[in-house]
């Protein structure tokens, strides 16, 4: 696989980063730094809230 990490489709999140638009390195580096889910996984609105918790994430997709 190499260490090529750029993704096909534009990136959702609003936050300026080295790592926008390369998802492989964004979601290793939220893991790798216990930040919450990337901004890429919410809707439009949820992802305006910054709140990157596992529970942001599920109520974003109905799931609670």
């Amino acid at each position: 696989m190499g260490n090529q990490c750029d993704n096909k489709r534009s990136c959702p999140c609003t936050y300026d980063c080295p790592r926008h638009g390369k998802c492989c390195a964004c979601v290793a580096h939220h893991r790798d730094h216990n930040e919450g889910v990337p901004g890429c996984f919410f809707s439009k609105e949820a992802e305006a809230t910054y709140d990157r918790s596992i529970e942001a994430l599920a109520r974003d997709h109905g799931i609670i």
